[in-house]
């Protein structure tokens, strides 16, 4: 049976994807399963690609992937980030990026989205209608589930933790963020999501002595100082801000 290592939100993060793996590789992870939202950031694009492309990982696609070559060239003009990841990634990891799934059913009880499984846009356990992350009601998770039947479903998107189990009696695992702990964003609402600690989050799943999945959170450290560094050599000291202490401000 596999023991799968969760990842999401890498967000061109090398230094934390490093930290990740070596962690879930020393306790006993078989597989890697990566939600989406991967090079987009001022770290280290390219260096991230090669690390995942070196490793045997399941990936499905993120917004923020889409973002990197659905841009037009207005968009791309006017956001240096973008322009940065663009100049640093060259061609072969666009093309990579084009070819992601959207969601991947990875066991027949085992369901994969970014976030939820209509729309990577939208946060499948959190309403940010306040500003910051309330969990949603029983009804709405259900609801944004789309009628997908897995037992456990999983999704990133919005860097939070998460375990929440629904009146069906399926449970939502969003592992966290590898490699951003704190964001702030004015759509659909302005609001942020902090975690008020710079350690890397992932998750571990693997299948329990009743068929039942058992579920583990882990925060892992890493060298935040260098992914600080290649943000604000990017012009991004909010990025550094939020890498270096999980807060927005």
């Amino acid at each position: 049976m596999e023991k799968y290592a969760v990842l999401s939100d890498i967000h061109s993060n090398v230094f934390a994807l490093e930290a990740v793996v070596e962690d879930a590789t020393w306790k006993g992870a078989t597989r890697l399963v990566n939600l989406g939202d991967i090079l987009y950031g001022p770290i280290a694009p390219r260096a991230t690609f090669d690390f995942l492309k070196a490793h045997d990982v399941i990936t499905i696609s993120g917004n923020q992937d889409r973002q990197i070559y659905a841009s037009t060239q207005a968009e791309i003009a006017a956001n240096p980030t973008l322009q940065f990841i663009l100049e640093d990634l060259g061609e072969e990891p666009v093309e990579w990026l084009k070819q992601l799934p959207f969601d991947l059913q990875i066991e027949a009880d085992l369901y994969a989205c970014h976030g939820t499984p209509t729309d990577d846009l939208v946060y499948l356990l959190e309403d940010i209608r306040s500003g910051s992350p309330q969990v949603k009601s029983d009804v709405e998770i259900i609801g944004a589930l789309g009628g997908v039947t897995s037992g456990l479903i999983l999704c990133g998107h919005t860097h939070i933790p998460r375990c929440i189990q629904v009146s069906t009696g399926q449970r939502v695992i969003n592992p966290g963020s590898v490699g951003l702990q704190a964001y702030l964003d004015e759509l659909p609402f302005p609001h942020a999501m902090q975690n008020y600690t710079p350690q890397a989050s992932y998750a571990l799943i693997e299948e329990g002595i009743h068929g039942q999945w058992d579920v583990s959170f882990h925060r892992v450290d890493y060298d935040v100082d260098r992914a600080v560094s290649a943000a604000r050599a990017q012009g991004r000291e909010d990025w550094a801000q939020c890498l270096k202490t999980g807060r927005c401000s």
